[in-house]
């Protein structure tokens, strides 16, 4: 077995047990089964299961960066406003979050880290921080500078910017978590998303 492949299986495995067991309850032996390879063999590419998981954690989150809308947002930018959300529409901010979700739920490695986070959160201290940061305050904090750029274009009247975003964003997360439980009813929340959407413009209408 090529070693670069040998390592990424390893990587590929170890998150596939993570997943669903969680990483505390996962162990090497688990892990090398699953690959079909000796301990020696992974300890010679990972010194221990954190190495693993600082590997796995370093790459998804890498590539949950390049693809995130709430981290690569440029509010300051006009050009990049314009090119991303056009006239603001409800429409248009509801494609731009359907497509974030559909991102978080198909890709294979993003959707099994965000399970992982979801068994490893009261049980695992890093974990738990990374949990935070992207289920609460990166979400948040967009939503935040959403509501206060449609404020500032005239498309939603002044209120509480927190309540406002807190409104805005907690059925949004709801409807996803219980996508990661029952797959088949993708379509159903993207019709829930435009129904929300529609009408939270509909009651903050400037």
């Amino acid at each position: 077995m090529d070693k670069r492949n040998t390592k990424q299986n390893i990587l590929e495995a170890a998150l596939d047990l993570f997943s669903v067991n969680g990483y505390e309850a996962t162990s090497i032996s688990q892990i090398v089964e699953a690959v079909g390879i000796k301990k020696a063999s992974l300890y010679f590419h990972f010194e221990s299961k954190q190495a693993i998981l600082d590997m796995l954690i370093e790459t998804i989150m890498e590539e949950y960066q390049n693809h995130s809308i709430m981290i690569n947002a440029r509010w300051d930018d006009d050009e990049y406003v314009e090119k991303m959300y056009g006239d603001l529409s409800p429409e248009i901010i509801a494609d731009g979050i359907k497509k974030q979700i559909s991102f978080n739920l198909h890709n294979p490695h993003v959707s099994k880290a965000r399970k992982m986070l979801v068994i490893e959160q009261f049980r695992n201290k890093e974990l738990a921080l990374i949990q935070g940061k992207r289920n609460y305050e990166d979400v948040m904090n967009y939503n935040k500078c959403l509501i206060k750029l449609l404020i500032k274009r005239g498309k939603l009247r002044q209120d509480d910017i927190d309540v406002m975003a807190a409104q805005f964003a907690s059925p949004i997360s709801v409807w996803q978590s219980m996508c990661d439980r029952e797959p088949d009813r993708e379509n159903e929340i993207y019709d829930l998303i435009d129904r929300h959407v529609k009408q939270f413009y509909e009651i903050y209408k400037a």
